[in-house]
């Protein structure tokens, strides 16, 4: 049942418009569908961690696609990771603070260097699932 709720996580964040505009321009009505992440597909008999395998893959997804700072998809990779071994957890965590400080930083000075930051924390997050053995970026 909890891999259906992460599952269904994982398509919302797909599914929700995106965009990200650090230019102060209106707000766009979203991007192109070939720019969202696709849907990350998990054989559970692959691994025994699960949710780490899908926080990996949506990372991962996120990551190729260059979507990481489109609204949904921090919160996809979080969720997924919430029942993951604690490296995967806390990595998604730190992901989360940074995106949350992206946010609040958004029209400021400082929005560049949090961004900045959001990406680290996503290539800090794929170096902790490759040492996982979970990882799926490449």
């Amino acid at each position: 049942m909890a891999s259906r709720f992460l599952v269904a996580v994982l398509a919302c964040a797909v599914v929700l418009p995106a965009g990200c505009s650090g230019d102060g321009s209106s707000p766009t009505t979203g991007p192109a569908a070939s720019s969202m992440s696709a849907p990350v597909s998990v054989d559970p008999s692959a691994t025994e961690d699960v949710p780490g395998t899908m926080a990996c893959g949506a990372l991962a997804a996120a990551i190729n696609d260059a979507t990481l700072m489109n609204p949904g998809v921090v919160d996809a990779i979080v969720a997924a990771s919430s029942s993951a071994d604690a490296p995967i957890a806390d990595a998604a965590g730190r992901l989360a603070a940074a995106y949350q400080a992206a946010q609040a930083s958004t029209g400021t000075d400082g929005e560049p260097d949090a961004v900045a930051k959001v990406s680290a924390a996503g290539a800090e997050m794929s170096t902790v699932c490759g040492e996982s053995g979970l990882d799926t970026v490449g």
